[in-house]
């Protein structure tokens, strides 16, 4: 998948082979039952957060943290407040398990419709919009640090 960093282009592959709408559902909650493992650290971030943290345009307040790593690359952490925002807490695991680590310019790059690629066209102009304030602030935060350097 040309614009993906590797490990984020083989879940999109692997979503890919699910045609069943059922059975990608099913694969996303299973997903966002990992989100204690990605899951912002007292260290890193307590609340109340801080708006610039934010993910514009999503309803289930998710906010994103960036810490720096040794080697020049960034491990992300999120938070969802709302306890029912699944796709959310899953669209958090996708990208701190896929995109942590990663060279800043391919994360920078990743093109934010890889909602559609991981969740299928047929969702809902809101939560869409949502899930692209996410991956919108990790870009962001891979782009403020390319600035910097």
């Amino acid at each position: 998948m040309v614009g993906y960093p590797k490990p984020l282009a083989d879940v999109i592959a692997d979503m890919a082979s699910i045609t069943d709408r059922r059975e990608r559902q099913e694969l996303l909650i299973e997903t966002a039952d990992r989100f204690a493992s990605v899951r912002v650290p007292a260290d890193v971030a307590q609340p109340p957060y801080s708006e610039a943290n934010r993910a514009p345009a999503c309803e289930s307040e998710a906010y994103v943290f960036a810490v720096d790593q040794p080697d020049g690359t960034l491990r992300y952490y999120f938070d969802v407040l709302n306890p029912q925002g699944l796709s959310a807490m899953a669209m958090a695991v996708i990208l701190a398990e896929t995109l942590s680590g990663q060279p800043l310019e391919q994360v920078a790059q990743t093109p934010t419709d890889l909602v559609f690629n991981l969740f299928g066209r047929e969702i809902s102009m809101g939560k869409g919009a949502g899930l692209m304030g996410i991956i919108a602030l990790v870009q962001a935060e891979a782009k403020r640090r390319l600035k910097a350097s």
